[in-house]
């Protein structure tokens, strides 16, 4: 049985949240993301943060529930990522459970108001987890029972700082990170900058003020030198840019004093690199840097003298690892897959068992697999066709399945194309009416059974 308390931490959005009288505020279930995005933008009143609010709680009554199963975004806040179920399944299957009042478990999901400070959050984790882990050993880990992390995005960063900043060291084992964006990444500061109300059309409440109120957000944004002069081509930090318009400076820089304490922390505690286990995106177009120009933002895939270094879609691999580890590191674990489905990749979760267990857990077929690059846009509106771009990743043509499911796993259209080293549009919803609106998944994978192509996931929302 395993020995040690695995604690499951979600990235941001990916806890459902309630007000005091129980009323959900943030809780989308199977077949109703617009209904949730849509009750959630009417609940914003009771959500949005009070300036100044730093790393404590606004006492509004907003409570944490649990982690989501299923797809959950917020138009203009991070990502779209699919549930936990499937990670929290395979925890199981290696024989981790959850308490039960007659029993004592050593898996623990742990639901956080994700539109907190990462400071806040991992302070409350010390006073969960540790309590939790006296009764773990007290019951049937024993004494040397320890905690392990196993942390999607965001989660990463409050386990990092609960680890290295309140006292988590001395109890912990192992960390594991599912495309954590250690060093932020550019696309928080596109959405901070430039809104959500740029990207849904005719939408009827905004998002963007309450995204701007959020320490979370911020704590996302880049930390490494990512605002590329137009004229020169130099890098600059976010907080090195006098005029990057519509970005709150106090947060800001509170939010890069979260990195550069955390990084410090780690540096001076060299044993925190042999316990870390990053798990990386790789292979997708992911925004890198952004230029200001005019009073505009704007993101780009690419990194110093035009190089595409590639990530998950959303957070690029300069910045999915630390400071100290080189992205050509044998450390990291790369998966070519999207942010939101790293969490529920097959591959992805070999490597949290091999970890978690010690196994030798092959990750990959026998003989060559072949990567795809698949870019699908988060957001369209009904009628309009859904034009997604694959590519191969290694510039071999293979024959490739491409499915659109909707939120209930239904296929909606599915195409088999030719994917080539140069990225060609594949284009559905052509008759305006097949993608009603809705969240839905796009699969790229073999055609066949057993054919050596690793699959890729991205999921896009059709707004009405």
């Amino acid at each position: 049985m395993p020995n040690d308390l695995v604690v499951v931490l979600p990235g941001i959005t990916g806890t459902t949240l309630r007000s005091r009288r129980g009323a959900p505020l943030w809780s989308p279930t199977p077949g109703a993301i617009l209904d949730a995005i849509t009750s959630f933008g009417r609940s914003l009143h009771a959500l949005r943060l009070p300036e100044g609010i730093g790393d404590d709680h606004p006492g509004d009554g907003v409570e944490p529930v649990a982690l989501m199963n299923d797809l959950h975004l917020i138009p203009g806040i991070w990502t779209p990522v699919r549930g936990y179920d499937r990670l929290l399944a395979r925890l199981r299957s290696l024989g981790y459970r959850e308490s039960t009042p007659a029993a004592q478990g050593n898996l623990l999901p742990l639901p956080y108001d994700w539109r907190l400070s990462n400071r806040y959050n991992a302070n409350r984790l010390a006073k969960i987890v540790e309590p939790a882990l006296e009764r773990w050993r007290a019951a049937a880990g024993g004494p040397e029972a320890q905690l392990s992390f196993v942390c999607h995005s965001m989660g990463g960063l409050v386990a990092r700082w609960y680890i290295e900043k309140c006292g988590g060291a001395a109890h912990t084992r192992k960390l594991i990170t599912l495309g954590t964006p250690y060093r932020g990444a550019a696309k928080a500061l596109d959405q901070l900058v430039n809104g959500a109300h740029q990207r849904l059309g005719p939408l009827s409440f905004d998002l963007t003020a309450f995204a701007r109120t959020l320490p979370s957000l911020h704590q996302l944004l880049p930390e490494y030198a990512c605002i590329e002069d137009p004229a020169t081509g130099a890098l600059a930090k976010t907080t090195e840019h006098p005029h990057i318009p519509d970005l709150d400076r106090a947060l800001t820089h509170d939010a890069m004093r979260f990195h550069t304490d955390l990084r410090a922390a780690e540096l001076a505690r060299p044993a925190s690199l042999a316990a870390t286990h990053a798990i990386v995106g790789t292979q997708q177009n992911s925004p890198t840097t952004a230029r200001v120009q005019d009073g505009r933002l704007t993101v780009h895939p690419t990194y110093a003298a035009g190089l595409h270094l590639y990530g998950d879609g959303t957070v690029p691999l300069v910045a999915a690892c630390r400071e100290d580890v080189p992205m050509d590191s044998n450390m990291l674990r790369r998966v070519p897959d999207h942010h939101g489905n790293l969490q529920r990749n097959k591959a992805a979760l070999d490597e949290v068992t091999g970890v978690l267990t010690g196994l030798n857990i092959p990750v990959r077929a026998p003989g060559r697999m072949r990567h795809l690059r698949l870019d699908v846009p988060e957001l369209s509106l009904a009628g309009e066709e859904l034009v997604i771009r694959l590519g191969t990743a290694d510039g071999t043509r293979i024959a490739v399945l491409v499915t659109v499911r909707n939120e209930v796993g239904t296929v909606v259209e599915s195409q088999v194309v030719v994917a080539r080293p140069e990225p060609a549009e594949v284009r559905f919803n052509r008759d305006g009416g097949r993608l009603r609106p809705g969240a839905y998944t796009v699969d790229a994978t073999g055609k066949h059974a057993g054919s050596p192509v690793a699959p890729v996931s991205a999921d896009t929302l059709v707004w009405p």
